[in-house]
């Protein structure tokens, strides 16, 4: 990895230093980072104005093949530029060679790609948390191992490889399965949103798929009522096994009165066929321990009730 050519497509920064550090950290390891001045870019709540932020993306067609691109954070934005995004160019350079990740509001972007194309795109870290994000004392907090090492291997080896020690819920006769299908997915928020429209991976593509969520900020009953959204639309029956990453960030209240996230869970298994498994533990979401995982690729999945396995080549 020689160098990453950065892209704002969502919200602006929520401060000067994360992005600094972030490029910083970076620099300090031998990569070269281009395109620095999206960092600084601010109109209304977001990184420029639209046909700014849009015409970044589409430029990413022209950029040298084999480049690695990464946004700088998520938020929200880029569900304004999908009618203009040019997919298929897009597509062309990641046939040639083209890496793209980001996640979170990021999600848009690569099941519109994904939808539109069938493209590969990575579902992994971010320039602001992921490589500079800031300590309550306002240092630098160093980048997660983890997050780094399995960045690595996805970038430069186009690897896939992780084992989640975690207990597991889910029905059958089988303690343990395995399966093969499309991994894809994202946050959960941005996965309900896009339910009816041309940017959402259509039941075809998905049919028998890897499907992982996470999603920040959100309290389980919000949670609870997207996954019933996505149940009741019919994509979380399609599935082969559903993949719960981070849901972070929220707390309870005393007129929950018990519900809680583990309860929020449990009313959709109640309502999937026995078959589609619910595995909790996938390290990806709002979190630093994350992994890097190609959106559009096909994955091979082992699990049983102490754990699962993912693992993909693309």
């Amino acid at each position: 990895m020689k160098s990453i050519h950065l892209i704002a497509p969502s919200g602006a920064s929520l401060d000067n230093k994360s992005p600094l550090a972030g490029i910083g950290w970076l620099e300090r390891h031998s990569i070269a980072i281009q395109n620095q001045d999206c960092v600084q870019r601010v109109y209304e709540r977001f990184a420029g104005s639209d046909e700014e932020r849009l015409a970044e993306l589409n430029n990413l067609s022209k950029i040298e093949s084999q480049s690695l691109v990464m946004a700088m954070r998520g938020g929200y934005g880029l569900h304004r530029l999908l009618p203009g995004i040019e997919w298929d160019a897009i597509a062309n350079a990641i046939q040639n060679g083209l890496q793209i990740c980001g996640h979170s509001d990021f999600t848009v972007f690569q099941l519109g790609l994904l939808a539109k194309t069938g493209a590969i795109t990575l579902a992994g870290p971010m320039l602001n948390y992921d490589f500079g994000r800031l300590g309550d004392d306002g240092a630098a907090v160093v980048p997660d191992e983890f997050m780094w090492k399995h960045f690595q291997a996805a970038v430069q080896d186009r690897e896939l490889d992780c084992q989640v020690s975690a207990p597991q819920s889910f029905m059958g006769k089988a303690s343990s399965h395995s399966l093969t299908g499309l991994l894809w997915g994202g946050n959960l928020t941005v996965v309900a949103g896009l339910v009816g429209t041309p940017y959402l991976p259509s039941a075809k593509q998905t049919q028998g798929g890897i499907l992982f969520l996470e999603d920040v900020n959100e309290h389980p009953y919000r949670i609870e009522r997207m996954l019933m959204q996505l149940l009741d639309a019919g994509i979380l029956s399609n599935q082969g096994a559903i993949l719960l990453g981070g849901f972070s960030a929220y707390r309870l209240y005393d007129n929950d009165k018990g519900y809680s996230l583990e309860r929020a869970i449990e009313a959709i298994r109640k309502r999937l066929p026995q078959e589609i498994p619910i595995l909790t533990g996938l390290p990806f979401g709002h979190q630093a321990n994350k992994l890097t995982l190609p959106v559009g690729a096909q994955a091979h999945l082992n699990f049983n009730p102490s754990g699962f396995e993912i693992k993909a080549q693309w």
